[in-house]
């Protein structure tokens, strides 16, 4: 069984910017939710996953990743998947032994940039970088699978 642990913040500021390694355009689509899990394709660049991931809240979750046909993968987000698809850039950004993803989003979710960093456990020991702000691992709103019903233009309170 895998065990994803991932830490998200907000991001403050653009300083980030300076310090990344690559990037990737990711285009996602939910084939189905659940209170228990939830299961995504995925399209970065030229690779495509099919993932399964569980809903709990909090820094820990299952997650299971199988690679699929590209062509199999832009089929369902075209016909299968639900509600709006998730768009974003990841840029991977070094902070001091760790890799940053931070996520620039698109479409109905532009303006939303979050960065995450996944860890080998939960107590693991990590600095955070400047422009890294408020964490918000255990707020729902902020993941991937809510913000295709409840996008950020919609957000009344958004921070």
């Amino acid at each position: 069984m895998a065990t994803e642990i991932e830490r998200k913040f907000l991001v403050n500021d653009d300083s980030w910017r300076g310090a990344v390694s690559k990037k990737s355009f990711f285009r996602q689509g939910y084939l189905a939710s659940s209170d228990g899990a939830s299961v995504r394709v995925r399209v970065s660049d030229d690779k495509a996953n099919l993932n399964i991931k569980s809903m709990t809240l909090g820094v820990s979750r299952y997650e299971f990743e199988y690679a699929i046909p590209l062509s199999d993968a832009e089929e369902m987000l075209d016909k299968l998947c639900l509600g709006p698809k998730i768009e974003k850039v990841r840029y991977f950004v070094e902070h001091l032994g760790h890799t940053w993803e931070v996520d620039v989003f698109e479409g109905d979710n532009a303006g939303l940039i979050v960065a995450e960093i996944e860890l080998d456990a939960e107590d693991e020991a990590f600095e955070k970088p400047s422009w890294a702000g408020d964490e918000v691992s255990d707020d729902e709103r902020y993941y991937n699978v809510c913000l295709v019903t409840h996008p950020y233009k919609d957000w009344q309170d958004t921070p």
